[in-house]
């Protein structure tokens, strides 16, 4: 069995004179999560589709789960569009059973299943209620438990926070982190960053159809370290002063400093030893994702901005 549970090389794909993805390149390992992160219009969904083999490639390769995503393949998928849709006239416990059953899953097992996701997600007394009556949020819970209802082996979530509240947010990121503790790979697209900075292991950046940055989130924040520190110590500052410190900024109870060549980590935290000075903090301060988002494309995506753009993904 392949260590990669997605796999694209050279994708292009073009809509008459526009280019939605150009020589796009990336690979997802199995049971990790990853944060496919991008203003609108950047090739997110696009690139999604290609995944599920609802658009084919104009160039290149794509592979899901060791090949190319046939039936098979995609059954053994979780994926929730962007594109919200529910039967609103079936009730909320049948629709759950006919998705269960269309993935091969006996009618008696994913009504079990399916009982239990609805109290998880406090939709146990909606089950006999038929989809319109609830809200819409309510709704895209009952689509999330749709997803998820077979165990897939990789989840594919487009913008799957979108519309909730904080609480029901927390809830389904408690899910998504559950999900890859039980091996499954997650693929989710996002312009939240602060909520992929949270529990995404790996993060691939797309800006205007290009891959600008792709890898371990962790590695990444280290290569981007921008050469701050931040110190919190008792007593006055003077001491900063008399070691040259110049473009001290004060950020709530600390000090931030900017290193040079000749004030370095190592030599801050000895000159504050050798004047006595109380440290409460030092610490080498890693850029946000935002922040590192901006550093390579331009200005990072935001919510209000997304929602007032509206089209192609």
């Amino acid at each position: 069995m392949s260590d990669t549970a997605v796999r694209l090389a050279g994708v292009t794909k073009t809509f008459g004179d526009h280019t939605a993805v150009s020589d796009f390149d990336l690979e997802i390992p199995r049971g990790t999560i990853l944060g496919l992160l991008g203003p609108n219009g950047s090739g997110k969904t696009t690139t999604i589709r290609m995944m599920m083999a609802i658009l084919l490639p104009d160039r290149g390769t794509v592979e899901l789960l060791g090949a190319f995503p046939d039936f098979e393949r995609r059954a053994r998928v979780g994926y929730l569009p962007e594109e919200r849709g529910v039967y609103e006239k079936m009730k909320v416990l049948e629709q759950l059973v006919f998705l269960g059953e269309i993935r091969g899953m006996e009618r008696k097992i994913v009504r079990v299943r399916a009982m239990e996701w609805l109290e998880r997600l406090d939709l146990g007394e909606w089950a006999d209620k038929k989809v319109q009556a609830l809200s819409k949020g309510m709704q895209q819970k009952v689509q999330f438990i749709g997803t998820v209802l077979h165990n897939p082996d990789l989840l594919i979530l487009d913008e799957p926070f979108s519309g909730l509240d904080p609480i029901n947010q927390e809830v389904l990121e408690s899910i998504v982190l559950e999900e890859r503790e039980r091996g499954t790979t997650v693929l989710f697209s996002t312009h939240l960053m602060e909520q992929a900075e949270r529990i995404c292991e790996r993060v691939c950046l797309i800006s205007k159809s290009r891959k600008v940055l792709d890898g371990d989130l962790r590695e990444i924040k280290r290569r981007e370290r921008s050469g701050v520190v931040a110190l919190e110590f008792e007593g006055d500052d003077g001491w900063l002063s008399r070691l040259g410190m110049t473009g001290v900024e004060r950020v709530g109870y600390a000090h931030h400093l900017t290193l040079g060549p000749r004030t370095d980590g190592d030599r801050i935290l000895a000159a504050a030893v050798a004047e006595g000075v109380s440290l409460r903090r030092f610490e080498l301060l890693e850029p946000s994702l935002r922040e590192i988002f901006v550093r390579h494309a331009g200005d990072a995506p935001s919510e209000p901005a997304l929602r007032a753009a509206g089209g192609a993904r």
